[in-house]
């Protein structure tokens, strides 16, 4: 039997691990918050963002992980590692993450807290005043809400909540416990309820004082242990395996419902898969807790800064420093939607199609054109896919007026929205009493797609308004989140969206679409036949090229087709925010394929993907990612952008997204990745402020419809000068673009139609020895 060291494993496969990459993607996190050239608060919200990041990581990744190891069952990852050399290799990697978080936050941000006008400190650090304020916060608010759960031999072990901070406290019994002997050692848990607010605050003059919430419930624990000797007290916070399989059945009713409340009831309590604790924890609280949890050394971390860093984000709402970190500016008006009409989008909407780019253009002409459906006497229906919802949502109030109306409401609620379960009953419940036809899911499928369809009747016939989107009706995220969307009249997209909607909610199996690419049906099959175009392309010596724009690349057949396009020299550019398992730039495998990832004020959450197609581009935008659950597992659509003045548009955003020189990350061969500086004579280009100055009338043409890809070659800057990626130019000339219309205004482009074509045709980590 050979052995292998698991990082010659790693080295020698040609995928990327899922989950190491998506530690990589956190790394790209935290280096905003190391970014000096931020300010402090901006910093803090990405310390924050790193934290949260990483409690979803091991509750759902590491969670799906001991899935596999507690029950028995063979896993290889990506990488080539088994289960168990796996689970060492992604904790350790884990492990060098905690560390920098929090090596970032104790060297780099706390020092500067002082000169910002706050602080957090130790009650050791405050005045007699200001210690009977804390005291006097204990007792009125804290102390009537903490429950100490004793565990010993005549006391079963009490239910530790997720995510919750608790102290373990180890106390020495005395004379008077009848129930134990005397000296004996005991523990009790206290957890800390999580409508506490992480900080105590105080002001001092012209400062603001952030008092952990565990300084003050440490010092006061004698009030909840008279007479009682306390050895140590030390305060942890689990996180439970959140990952859970639903075992649906093909009847949606009540049953199901149930079925999703009972899946949620076991986050409660899952395994656990880490263990937070603070260091010098008292070796019977630690013992107790691997026993009872069965865990070891690598689901333990033991940290040296603040645990829960998500508690940062009370220092920015303070009122005092509001303001003071990320200011965003007002939304712009789109492109081909005039101020002038916002008011009477009905009649614009049947001559002109608009696409949307959030944040930099607002979701409200969407919501507003849902409000003004639900009022509009000529409004005869309404149908819609729900996957996540704002607090108070104007989406909800306008589907509950529309219904009040008389009008048909069909909506499809995607209950499996992960964390939003709740709330999608809740808002489904209220849907449905008013009167909607509500679908919470489509049997094993979740319904991912983002799409509306209002039917509305105009003299002698019926107009289909749709919008098709990449993003969540949800006005909060719209502000932070990067998507496109499309409003259009078109009647092939009427009729596209006609007959997925009742796939969703019928037992329709359409044979082909006009417009649209969707899943499970055959999304991987048509995306591979583009692909395989370019391949022929560029094997007769036309023009061919691929860029694409994602959130993850994950799916190993996909993988495998960009490799064989870039053998035969396709260039293959990709701009991947989160995960990608892809290898770029590995000789005899992928030299022309490029990554680069884009993290920055805003979360990059559009898929666009152009095609070459030897000069006359192809270009769809949608819900899906390139992954194994979007192509099998869920209900999804791309959709065509036919109209050549949207598809331009959209060359537009990939244009700046691959100019990008302030926000850009570009993927080396091992998986690491180098952030992209600006060269010599390179312009400073940060996409997430162009967007809000740039529009056709301002945009040079050559930069639009010339050596749109040539956009410089790419330098990162890397601590190791060998650690720099290859540098490389792709040059795809005007002819791969649509023609320039020659004004200095965007005009009306009658639609066009264009039918896609058939799906017929080193980790640093100590290296032990691991089986392959």
């Amino acid at each position: 039997m050979k052995i292998f060291k698991s990082a010659d494993l790693i080295r020698k496969s040609k995928y990327i691990s899922r989950d190491l990459s998506w530690l990589r993607f956190n790394y790209r996190v935290l280096d905003q918050a190391r970014d000096t050239s931020r300010s402090l608060f901006d910093r803090l919200r990405f310390m924050a963002i790193t934290s949260s990041n990483l409690d979803e990581f091991f509750m759902i990744r590491v969670g799906s992980l001991y899935n596999y190891i507690d029950y028995g069952k063979e896993r290889v990852d990506y990488s080539g590692l088994r289960e168990m050399p796996f689970r060492r290799k992604l904790l350790d990697f884990a492990h060098r993450f905690v560390n920098d978080q929090s090596m970032t936050y104790v060297n780099d941000l706390k020092p500067q807290f002082e000169k910002h006008g706050f602080n957090v400190l130790a009650l050791s650090d405050l005045t007699e005043v200001e210690l009977k304020k804390a005291d006097g916060y204990f007792k009125n608010t804290v102390f009537p809400l903490l429950t100490p759960m004793v565990y010993d031999s005549y006391h079963g072990f009490p239910l530790m909540m997720n995510q919750m901070l608790i102290f373990g406290v180890v106390t020495r019994t005395g004379s008077g416990d009848i129930e134990m002997e005397k000296g004996q050692e005991r523990l009790t848990f206290v957890q800390i309820p999580q409508n506490l607010s992480r900080f105590f605050e105080l002001t001092r003059r012209d400062k603001v004082l952030f008092v952990p919430i565990e300084e003050i419930v440490r010092a006061n624990l004698p009030k909840l242990f008279r007479n009682v000797e306390i050895l140590s007290a030390d305060m942890f916070r689990i996180t439970r395996n959140g990952d859970f399989t639903l075992e649906e059945s093909d009847d949606i009713d009540a049953n199901f419902i149930k079925e999703i409340q009972s899946g949620l009831k076991t986050r409660k309590k899952g395994r656990v898969v880490r263990l937070e604790v603070e260091p010098n924890a008292a070796a019977f609280l630690m013992q107790v807790l691997r026993e009872r949890w069965n865990i070891d050394n690598g689901n333990v971390f033991v940290i040296n800064s603040m645990i829960d860093m998500r508690g940062l984000l009370q220092i920015l709402k303070h009122p005092n420093f509001r303001g003071k970190g990320f200011k965003q500016p007002a939304p712009v008006p789109p492109i081909t939607l005039p101020e002038t009409v916002e008011e009477n989008l009905f009649d614009y909407l049947k001559h002109q199609d608009v696409l949307l780019h959030h944040p930099y253009n607002s979701i409200d002409p969407v919501v507003r054109l849902l409000e003004q459906a639900a009022e509009d006497p000529h409004v005869l229906g309404i149908k819609q896919t729900i996957y996540r919802l704002a607090d108070d949502s104007r989406v909800t109030a306008a589907l509950l007026k529309a219904a009040e109306n008389g009008k048909h409401v069909s909506v499809l609620f995607e209950v499996k929205a992960r964390f939003d379960e709740e709330r999608n009953i809740r808002e489904g419940a209220r849907l449905e009493k008013a009167g909607c036809f509500v679908i919470y899911g489509v049997s094993k499928f979740k319904t991912h797609t983002k799409m509306l369809m209002i039917i509305r009747r105009e003299g002698e016939k019926v107009t289909r308004y749709v919008h098709l989107g990449t993003g969540n009706y949800n006005e909060q995220t719209s502000r932070i989140y990067t998507d496109v969307s499309l409003l259009t009249t078109d009647e092939v997209y009427g009729h596209d969206v006609s007959e997925f909607f009742n796939v969703i909610t019928g037992h329709s199996q359409p044979d082909e679409y006009e417009y649209l690419i969707t899943a499970p049906k055959d999304m991987r099959q048509q995306l591979v036949c583009l692909i395989r175009e370019e391949v022929k392309n560029a094997k007769k010596g036309l023009p061919s090229g691929i860029v694409m724009k994602m959130n993850s690349l994950e799916d190993k057949e996909m993988i495998d087709e960009f490799y064989k396009a870039s053998k035969a020299g396709v260039p293959i550019r990709f701009i991947v925010r989160g995960i990608c398992c892809l290898r770029p730039g590995r000789a005899g495998l992928s030299e022309n394929i490029e990554v680069r990832s884009i993290v920055g004020d805003y979360l990059e959450h559009a898929r666009l993907f152009y095609f070459h197609q030897a000069g006359n581009p192809k270009v769809y935008a949608g819900s899906a990612d390139m992954m194994v659950r979007s192509f099998e597992r869920r209900l999804e659509a791309l959709f065509l952008l036919a109209n050549p003045q949207i598809k331009r548009e959209a060359i537009n955003i990939l244009y700046y997204n691959l100019l990008d020189n302030q926000n850009t990350y570009v993927m080396r061969e091992d998986g690491a990745y180098v952030r992209r500086t600006p060269q010599e004579d390179e312009p400073v280009s940060n996409l997430h402020k162009e967007f809000y100055s740039r529009s056709f009338t301002v945009m040079p043409e050559e930069a639009l419809y010339d050596d749109w890809l040539s956009v410089a070659n790419i330098r990162a800057s890397s601590e190791d000068a060998n650690a720099q990626p290859k540098e490389a130019v792709v040059v795809i000339t005007s002819e791969m673009l649509p023609p320039a219309s020659g004004k200095t205004a965007p005009e009306t482009v009658p639609r066009q139609k264009e039918v896609p074509m058939s799906a017929n045709v080193d980790y640093d980590a100590q290296e032990e020895a691991d089986l392959a």
